[in-house]
């Protein structure tokens, strides 16, 4: 009994954890997804031309806050670690610095003090960040023990960038990268064996692997599969639980008594059926657990109908109600319906569910 009770408050402390980290900026998140899928469809319309400097200036202002997000979550994490979170900031931008980062996203190994450092693209990664924001509190505190105290206020940042920024390039980021790379290859191993179990078991966990980035394996794959054979089967299926989102934060809304929290999860939802499910998963479904198993379930079902459709996507865009144009073609009309299936599954699970959707998880975003 005293085990499962030290169980559930460890699960507690990291829901917490996580939630405390994205509060603070998933209204943030919803205004850029909501801006992301503007465009899209403005594009989709051709009202809106992809290589005009129009579209280069929105665009910069919908990416921004996605590709800088370990910066954001620097800051987050920090201050709710108890670390210093201006330290922590130039740790995140060790790891979005130009002339670094363009050798590590072409998956060119740069060697630091004679070690490896495995190619990592750290733009809109999650972990690596929040790993090295939690590492950043138990370095500070120590130095700030053991260093006198005429030299602290210096030589405690100077070391905890050089200590923290190492261990965060050296093992943290190559983490993310080789758990991913072990379920992208199982993937296909399990998509040639069945397209509908591939849609199921993606489906279901592709959402949960957003917490910790490792789906951007997957999306790596769906790219370079375009790019190789011109179209893809991963995206297909990972666009039902996409939309499993969606239907999951708009059923806590219905739920929820709270005006200013049900404004939160209507944005979060509209967000979610763009293709940003951050809001809806951080801000609205996770911090209550049920919701996320609903998501799971949706996201499940509506996959194992996406991989019976066996629809491809054309050319590269994140699953969203904006980018069905590019899974125009065979099984077309049954991928839609799958996505629908996600949604309404998500729903209707989340509504059955008890939990308290104003509970102590319905915080408000700084």
């Amino acid at each position: 009994m005293e085990e499962q009770t030290k169980k559930k408050s460890v699960v507690n402390m990291i829901i917490d954890g996580i939630s405390g980290i994205f509060l603070p900026i998933v209204n943030l998140l919803s205004a850029a997804g909501i801006l992301k899928g503007i465009l899209a469809i403005l594009i989709t319309a051709s009202l809106l031309a992809a290589d005009s400097e129009t579209y280069l200036v929105l665009n910069a202002m919908a990416d921004s806050l996605f590709y800088f997000l370990p910066i954001l979550l620097a800051f987050t994490a920090a201050r709710k670690f108890g670390a210093n979170p201006f330290t922590a900031v130039v740790i995140a931008g060790v790891l979005l610095y130009p002339s670094l980062t363009t050798l590590l996203e072409q998956g060119i190994t740069v060697h630091f003090l004679g070690l490896p450092l495995k190619g990592v693209a750290y733009h809109s990664s999650v972990i690596p960040i929040i790993l090295a924001a939690g590492l950043l509190y138990f370095v500070e505190r120590f130095l700030n023990r053991m260093l006198p105290d005429m030299v602290k206020g210096f030589l405690t940042p100077l070391l905890s960038i050089l200590i923290v920024g190492s261990i965060t390039l050296l093992l943290f980021g190559p983490f993310g990268a080789v758990v991913g790379d072990i379920l992208a290859a199982g993937y296909e191993f399990v998509y040639k064996l069945s397209p509908v179990i591939a849609g199921l078991l993606l489906g279901a966990i592709v959402q949960p692997m957003v917490i910790f980035g490792f789906h951007w394996s997957f999306i790596l794959i769906g790219m370079n599969n375009i790019t190789v054979s011109g179209h893809d089967t991963v995206l297909a299926l990972m666009g039902p639980a996409v939309f499993a989102q969606a239907g999951a934060a708009l059923a806590v809304m219905f739920k929820s008594k709270d005006k200013a929290f049900r404004s939160i999860c209507a944005s979060a939802a509209l967000s979610a059926i763009f293709g940003i499910t951050e809001p809806a998963m951080f801000g609205v479904n996770f911090p209550r657990k049920k919701p996320m198993a609903a998501v799971c379930i949706g996201g499940g079902i509506g996959g194992a109908l996406a991989g019976f459709s066996r629809a491809q996507a054309m050319s590269f865009a994140f699953p969203s109600i904006a980018s069905f144009p590019v899974f125009y073609g065979d099984g077309f009309v049954l991928y839609m319906v799958s996505c629908l299936v996600g949604f309404a599954a998500a729903f209707l699970v989340t509504m059955f569910l008890k939990f308290d959707a104003d509970g102590p998880a319905a915080q408000k975003p700084a």
